[in-house]
């Protein structure tokens, strides 16, 4: 092994040091998923549909064997709590600026991806923009129309929470949101307005006329909608 060799598997490059633990899609996405407020293994599983348990739980364990998460009981049931350490709280602004490069760079190949239609409807939900709804429970169905499985989502909006169902919860609807997923996606990203989307008749609204009349003040939009991508060959 010549001395070049030795370099590169000795490295004592901290970028590569970090890189072993977080150069990967899955812990990337557990730990957006902690910065966001998750704590439990079940609540990982529904943001991260296509995580498998076993895959959720070895990459747990190499976090908090590094220190950037604990596992901590909780007082009242079965289920653990897993909590950022002050190391693992610094690494929120480097999850954040790869978001906002990826957003900034490669966005048309983010989009063009296969899109999970559980993980993306996770992300939906919780970007709902309450403020814009009325006082007391809005529920609002989302019918994805090119899908035949997971095609339906109930979800339950209040000024307190809001609650994601696939399958019916047994609410009255208050409005129908209908679109292939790809249009919802450009509408979550902000590629296209709610106007637009509905004028263009690639996203339709029905239901109550206040609801459809102001859906641009609840409609849900991704955090980073605001990050534009970067001019082609810059």
């Amino acid at each position: 092994m010549d001395s070049n060799t030795k370099n590169i598997s000795g490295s004592l490059c901290p970028a590569m040091a970090s890189a072993d633990i977080l150069g990967d899609k899955w812990t990337l996405l557990l730990l957006r998923e902690m910065f966001l407020g998750t704590t439990r293994f079940g609540a990982f599983q529904k943001a991260i549909p296509r995580m498998s348990p076993s895959i959720l739980s070895k990459r747990l364990k190499t976090l908090e064997a590094a220190e950037i998460i604990i596992r901590k009981s909780a007082p009242t049931s079965q289920a653990a709590d897993y909590k950022l350490t002050r190391s693992g709280r610094e690494l929120g602004p480097i999850v954040e600026n790869m978001a906002i490069w990826g957003m900034r760079w490669r966005k048309r190949s983010i989009a063009a991806q296969d899109c999970d239609v559980g993980g993306f409807m996770w992300d939906f939900h919780r970007t709902l923009n309450t403020e814009g709804l009325p006082d007391g429970e809005t529920v609002i169905l989302v019918q994805i129309s090119d899908r035949t499985d997971l095609s339906m989502w109930w979800v339950i909006a209040n000024s307190e929470s809001v609650d994601l169902c696939p399958t019916d919860p047994g609410h009255d609807v208050d409005v129908y949101l209908t679109a292939t997923l790809a249009n919802l996606v450009a509408l979550w990203l902000g590629d296209v307005g709610v106007r637009e989307a509905v004028e263009a008749k690639t996203v339709f609204l029905d239901g109550s006329r206040h609801l459809t009349n102001t859906a641009h003040d609840w409609m849900a939009q991704s955090p980073l909608v605001g990050v534009k991508p970067a001019s082609s060959g810059r």
